[in-house]
């Protein structure tokens, strides 16, 4: 992937809610003007959530999505629905199609739940091509629908903006409402801009061992040289091994050294102590909203009781090495920091568990797969429980006895 690509978690995530044949996937696909979903009048042709990137002006890089019906049944409509439950955990904005002017117990449901992650939404009324607004009962009972017809845009008195993905009215002013409601929204907090002036150098140190993606360079670490590159300054990416003489070819010190969290114990002993060091996942979880209680729930590790259950949680999925980081090493350090039998529960990608309340500690990944709004559901549903959250960038600088230097130049905190 090039630097220039826009990665899924920096997008803005647009979810298409409803109940079966409300025509949602119809106006995704008029909406995107691509065949993203398929489109049936069979309920539930859409099985699981459908996603597609594209540009939407002027709101930039987004990801829009389709869902199941609301109203699936049997076990594996249960089962379409929890993945419609899901998406609302990533959506920066929700918009709501319905057929009717009036929304019933399901589709009052669905906007319950919305509101209650305090999501964004657009309530559309779809099918606006069939005439004016009609009850639920003489929709149904309306054959064919007439095509072509060419309605004015508007909102109807029930807050409901009218839309067709037959003829196109109301596309735009639906984009433009998206864009309204986004509006003051944009994300401010950089990588490590903020953190460095014109002219600074920045050393990133990348270990590159067995875990180390073959010909690419891992997300985080793209973030952090783009970043430096946007703030005028200098960034110089070296490896373990090659750091002493990086360090001692420069003819003034660094102004920050960033490492891979896996070798902090490695790294630490190199940088002299007045350089600031952080590292990749700090800064993640920095950016992802979500340090202060990272760093709050590190210092629960000092206090985890013999057979404690610790959930160790990754965003993405990947082929586990043998020293994989999540499942052997962080396990390893815990045991030996604590000196305790700790029992540990492992998770990825979308597998995040609902409850949470029987661990004692979740120790998540930088995230940077993850929406900003995913992660940060993650961490609140972990609040609600009273279960300590923190990352593995921070946990794993506990354990070195370097939290304190590894947050110090980061503000605020």
């Amino acid at each position: 992937m090039s630097l220039n690509d826009t990665p899924n978690a920096e997008r803005i995530q647009i979810g298409f809610f409803g109940l079966r044949n409300a025509g949602k996937s119809s106006l995704i696909n008029r909406f995107t003007n691509q065949e993203v979903s398929l489109v049936s009048e069979v309920k539930g042709t859409t099985t699981d959530p459908v996603r597609k990137s594209m540009e939407l002006l002027p709101l930039g890089p987004v990801t829009v999505i389709d869902t199941p019906g609301f109203d699936d049944e049997g076990n594996l409509g249960a089962q379409r629905v929890r993945r419609t439950r899901e998406v609302l955990a990533v959506c920066d904005i929700a918009v709501l199609v319905t057929e009717h002017d009036t929304l019933n117990e399901v589709e009052d449901e669905l906007c319950k739940l919305i509101r209650e992650r305090e999501i964004p939404c657009v309530m559309v009324r779809s099918k606006a091509d069939r005439g004016e607004l009609e009850t639920g009962t003489e929709q149904e009972e309306r054959g064919e629908a007439e095509t072509g017809t060419e309605q004015e845009t508007r909102t109807d008195s029930s807050g409901f903006l009218t839309v067709s993905a037959v003829d196109g009215t109301g596309m735009e002013a639906l984009k433009e409402q998206i864009a309204h409601l986004m509006q003051g929204r944009e994300k401010k907090l950089r990588f490590v801009a903020d953190l460095i002036r014109p002219g600074d150098t920045v050393v990133l140190v990348i270990p590159i061992d067995s875990s180390a993606p073959k010909g690419r360079l891992i997300l985080p670490q793209q973030q952090a040289i783009r970043d430096i590159l946007d703030a005028g300054a200098v960034s110089m990416v070296t490896g373990v091994e090659e750091l002493p003489d990086v360090l001692a070819s420069l003819k003034k010190a660094p102004a920050l050294v960033i490492t891979d969290s896996q070798v902090f114990g490695r790294v630490m002993k190199l940088v002299p102590r007045e350089i600031p060091l952080t590292s990749f996942s700090i800064l993640m979880a920095r950016y992802k909203g979500f340090l202060k209680q990272a760093v709050r729930g590190a210092a629960v590790l000092d206090r985890l009781p013999e057979g404690a259950n610790v959930l160790i949680s990754e965003g993405c999925t990947h082929h586990r090495q043998c020293e994989d980081i999540g499942t052997v090493k962080l396990p390893k350090w815990i045991r030996e920091y604590t000196g305790k039998n700790v029992d540990f529960t492992f998770t990825s990608g979308k597998g995040y568990p609902e409850n949470t309340e029987r661990f004692h500690l979740i120790v998540h990944c930088g995230a940077c797969m993850l929406t900003d709004r995913e992660v940060q559901n993650r961490m609140h549903a972990a609040e609600r429980a009273g279960v300590p959250f923190t990352n593995y960038g921070t946990l794993i600088a506990k354990i070195n006895g370097i939290l304190d230097r590894s947050i110090a130049c980061i503000p605020d905190l």
